[in-house]
């Protein structure tokens, strides 16, 4: 293969912080680099260096075998890098059309020439072999065609290096299959791609290479014959992780029921799903996509409205209509989507900390009581280990795993004794997720009760005391840890709902 780019001794510090130390990998014209490590690896810091939203400190650049100077995005764009983020840059009223040739619209004196960008458009779609429509409205897509209007944003600048970060972080397994048919095709045209990805079930998938980042540092690259995730996984965090590790049991099959479920139904999906939840336990939901777990969640808390539903905590028969509802009664809901319903990502660290238990640090005038609010949400920090340099600091500037540990203490602060998480380590590294793992079992282990509800089944299994397998809105099986497997649970997951075990 022909090399395409080569990085070699990139440094780049911030106050306090360094990010990168003689950081060096090379990618080859059609060919994939799969770029992994933990969250503060350097990741990021490296790719807006690439793509010019930072200037390095030291090092060089080589594109074509030349030395380049990116000193800004423009620059970046000319010299035929782009990159995707994981948080896509789209405007939903606009057209596909519009949307990739945002700012650059072929123009009659102050006309947009409408046709022809539409025209230009379909050329595009049609050389990259992206399906799509220049006149849908982009608001009309489902997240995985998004991606795909990015893609084409991306190659519309004449993109030699092509840089996706978690590109199939929203994707359903059938997108995901669409997208890397889309990279292979991308590959073949000659195109280098740099492939960030927290999911190293992909790394066989789609890597030629994988190169590893720890703590701002080039640890090793592996070609796709070496590639063991093991040895991948050691790499990133610096220490062993038994993927293949299962919970202990606790004998929780003689604790007391903290919430029982019975004759839950929803017009659209669920049809009498039931269930008990026991002190101490963790109980896993797993099924395919829209097989109605989070649907389940959704109902138990108020935040749907549900049909013929019984519900009982700790033995009491109780009527949930809102979220208000079940947070009274000591239920915490963590949403799969912690930055839209788990978090005031402006605010700083303290204030979502005390989010959900205001009412606990407020006077008889409902004026906040500052101090026992601050030393709670210091007291959380310092347990929950949450990497943040105050309890002030902006929520959006911390980690994936670390805004994660601020969802969980909010909810410990309320003193929740019921927790229902819904995909909890979406989106975090491999070493941020043991932390959270060894979070949940310190919390069952205290006492807490846990639903917590995965497209994972590893970490279902890793973290389950019993499953409980969903398919069609229906519960399909209940099964022990002991077992279950991943081919039982897929085996029950892809029942028509109505056989159930």
């Amino acid at each position: 293969m022909t090399q395409l780019l080569k990085v070699s001794g990139i440094s780049k510090s911030f106050p306090g912080v360094q990010a990168l130390k003689d950081v060096q990998f090379e990618l080859n014209r059609g060919e994939v680099l799969t770029l992994v490590g933990e969250n503060g690896a350097g990741k990021s810091s490296l790719m807006k260096i690439l793509s010019g939203i930072y200037t390095r400190d030291a090092g060089s650049i080589l594109l074509d075998g030349e030395e380049v100077v990116i000193d800004g995005p423009k620059a970046a764009q000319r010299l035929g890098i782009s990159i995707i983020h994981q948080e896509m840059n789209l405007m939903p009223h606009l057209t596909v059309a519009q949307n990739i040739f945002v700012g650059r619209e072929p123009r009659f004196g102050p006309f947009m020439r409408e046709r022809e960008l539409n025209r230009r458009a379909d050329e595009l779609l049609k050389e990259t072999g992206i399906h799509l429509k220049s006149r849908d409205l982009v608001s009309s897509l489902t997240v995985a065609k998004q991606q795909m209007v990015e893609i084409a944003k991306a190659l519309s600048f004449n993109a030699k290096v092509l840089i996706m970060d978690e590109p199939t972080y929203a994707l359903t397994e059938s997108e995901t299959d669409t997208l890397f048919h889309l990279i292979a095709s991308l590959k073949a045209s000659g195109t280098g791609i740099i492939y960030i990805s927290h999911r190293m079930e992909e790394l066989s998938r789609i890597s030629d290479r994988v190169t590893v980042l720890r703590d701002g540092q080039y640890i090793g690259t592996l070609e796709k014959d070496e590639l063991d995730i093991p040895t991948v996984i050691e790499m990133m965090v610096g220490r062993h992780i038994d993927a293949g590790a299962r919970p202990t049991a606790r004998g929780s099959e003689n604790a007391d029921v903290m919430l029982k479920v019975e004759g839950l139904s929803t017009r659209s999906l669920l049809k009498n799903v039931g269930f008990e939840l026991r002190r101490g336990e963790i109980l896993g939901f797993a099924g395919l996509m829209g097989a109605g777990r989070t649907e389940v969640a959704r109902a138990i808390i108020g935040a749907d409205p549900s049909e013929g539903a019984i519900i009982h905590v700790e033995g009491k028969k109780v009527k949930i209509s809102n979220p208000s509802d079940a947070v009274a009664l000591g239920i915490g809901y963590l949403s799969e989507d912690r930055k839209q319903f788990g978090l005031l990502l402006e605010q700083d660290v303290n204030t979502n900390v005390l989010l959900a238990s205001l009412g606990d640090h407020a006077n008889s005038l409902g004026f906040m009581k500052t101090e026992p609010g601050k030393q709670k949400s210091r007291d959380l920090v310092t347990s929950l280990r949450i990497k943040t340099p105050s309890i002030f600091t902006t929520t959006k500037n911390l980690s994936g795993g670390n805004q994660q540990k601020v969802v969980i203490a909010k909810w410990l602060a309320r003193d929740c004794d019921i927790l229902i998480f819904d995909e909890p380590t979406r989106g975090i590294d491999v070493g941020a997720k043991e932390e959270i793992y060894r979070l949940l079992d310190q919390l069952v282990a205290g006492g807490k009760s846990i639903i917590m509800i995965s497209s994972e089944l590893p970490e279902v299994l890793r973290l389950s005391h019993r499953i409980v397998v969903m398919a069609g809105g229906r519960i399909t099986a209940v099964l022990d840890n002991e077992e279950a497997s991943q081919a039982k649970i897929m085996d029950y997951a892809t029942r028509s709902g109505d056989d159930k075990e």
